[in-house]
């Protein structure tokens, strides 16, 4: 098929070329080739919680989407980003992949203290039945120490106007995870 522009959706089986035209003198800009498969992988960090010590960081919106496997050795703090619009939408997801210890936790807290909350779904990972809770007062979620291996952390905000936010928030963990 020959360069054609067109107006709307296109199939190929070759490859793309977005191009703009100008209005004064019909000449074409290619702006983009988009010739290979997208990677919808999400990314894997195994560095910045998965250490084996204390740990305290502020995470972006440039990493959400990002899978963050926990080392629960040391204490680990985990603080969500400053407070902006542009947060919303942006949602983060944690494994811990060494229990927490005895004397330690691992906790999340949000920007603005007083001003934004977990909406929380918390449940009880076991062999027995469930005991999901909820929760939504409180701007700091904690998995306390002997939070077992396979315990997982969800978070997501939902709203932000730059002055609060609120954060979904689900868990499954064993102990139960809590929200103050």
């Amino acid at each position: 098929m020959a360069n054609t522009t067109f107006n709307g959706p296109v199939r190929s089986e070759n490859g793309f070329k977005s191009i703009t035209k100008s209005a004064t003198t019909g000449e074409v800009t290619v702006e983009a080739v988009y010739d290979t498969r997208p990677n919808f992988r999400i990314t894997v960090d195994n560095s910045t919680l998965n250490t084996g010590s204390a740990v305290t960081t502020t995470l972006t919106t440039a990493q959400s989407g990002t899978l963050f496997n926990i080392d629960g050795t040391g204490d680990i703090i985990v603080n969500m980003p400053a407070l902006a619009t542009a947060n919303v939408g942006t949602t983060y997801d944690f494994l811990v992949t060494t229990a927490v210890g005895g004397g330690t936790t691992v906790t999340f807290v949000l920007p603005g203290s007083g001003v934004s909350n977990f909406y929380g779904a918390l449940s009880l990972m076991g062999g027995t039945a469930a005991n999901p809770a909820t929760d939504v007062a409180g701007d700091t979620l904690t998995l306390p120490n002997s939070v077992i291996v396979n315990s997982r952390v969800t978070l997501t905000c939902v709203a932000d106007d730059a002055t609060n936010s609120t954060w979904k928030a689900e868990a499954l963990s064993s102990p139960i995870a809590t929200i103050a």
